[in-house]
């Protein structure tokens, strides 16, 4: 065999063994990812505001980053269902938790035993939206027209008041027993399994008020049969420019804003984690999709995968204290 025909052989063994060994950590999912279809476990069922605003970052993310983004409901338990499916996924970078404040930060300080650890088991990426919860009364049956006169005419109810939520433990449900216990007077939850049966409850005036996201009631607000008295947030929200902050309304220290996250699981690539930050980024510094999130409900947002982690600590602190004064548990 000639010394030529020995370097080639040589050569081919080479490449052969080398298809062996380890993928170096950018084949691995760095930023060649995505080189597959990425799947996103939204934890919560179709129709929500979570769920139209993953699919509208969906959506974007296929057009940016070449790759379809398959949008996959998993409900049930809180949130909690599909959050375990993505701790348990494969760290490639190619199953994405659609996080929420709930699933994130809530859901460990309300349920005795939580299938997942919300710090162990992910590591954030960026947010995604924001949104604001609002205090809303019927607009035929509740005289109130300010905050500072619906605590007046709450005050004086003998019975005592009702709100609403989407079930125990979800941020309308402590957001109103926080602004009872701030505001003062008695009131009584009533959790609803089917959220446009709660909407329609309020307007008729058989509930009292709910402290929910603007998205919920965008409709019979437009119909004039809910009204908005305060927001609950730091800051006015821009389809509602008119409603004052609960600070500005007289009611200091009650902003409870909500927020969906997206989160990979724990020990995927760097490269992946910030890959899909800097996607976000580019999406909410587009003034056509800030419309479009507004439309649907919630701000288009982003933070950097360290200054995620950072705020999803703060907030558990927050919400930790929240749950303790309002004494949910759902076990």
């Amino acid at each position: 065999m000639s010394d030529n025909r020995r370097w080639h052989r040589r050569a081919l063994l080479s490449l052969g063994g080398a298809a062996l060994l380890p993928r170096p950590a950018d084949a691995q999912g760095g930023t060649s990812w995505p080189e597959r279809p990425v799947r996103i476990i939204i934890p919560f069922g179709a129709g929500a505001a979570h769920d139209v605003l993953v699919r509208l970052a969906a959506e974007q993310l296929q057009s940016r980053l070449g790759q379809p983004f398959v949008c996959e409901n998993r409900p049930g338990a809180g949130g909690n269902i599909g959050t375990e499916a993505v701790a348990r996924a494969a760290p490639d970078g190619y199953t994405i938790n659609a996080a929420t404040i709930g699933t994130l930060t809530i859901n460990q300080f309300l349920y005795t035993r939580l299938p997942y650890d919300p710090v162990r088991d992910f590591v954030p990426s960026t947010l995604l939206w924001e949104s604001a919860n609002c205090l809303f009364v019927s607009a035929q049956q509740n005289p109130s027209t300010t905050l500072a006169e619906f605590i007046t005419w709450a005050k004086a109810r003998p019975g005592g008041t009702t709100f609403s939520s989407a079930g125990a433990g979800t941020t309308p449900h402590l957001a109103g027993e926080l602004f009872r216990l701030r505001a003062g007077f008695a009131a009584t939850h009533v959790p609803y399994r089917e959220g446009g049966q709660r909407v329609l409850d309020l307007a008729s005036g058989t509930l009292d008020f709910a402290v929910d996201n603007v998205s919920t009631y965008t409709a019979l607000l437009g119909e004039g049969k809910i009204r908005a008295l305060a927001v609950a947030a730091a800051t006015r929200w821009p389809t509602l420019p008119d409603v004052p902050t609960m600070a500005e309304a007289g009611l200091q220290g009650l902003e409870v804003p909500t927020w969906g996250a997206f989160a990979f699981p724990a020990g995927t690539p760097p490269p992946v984690v910030e890959k899909l930050a800097g996607a976000m980024r580019q999406l909410a510094e587009d003034p056509a999709m800030q419309q479009r999130f507004l439309r649907a409900g919630g701000k288009a947002v982003y933070a950097t995968p360290a200054d995620t982690a950072a705020f999803a600590m703060r907030e558990r602190e927050r919400w930790q204290a929240v749950v303790l004064a309002s004494g949910a548990r759902v076990d």
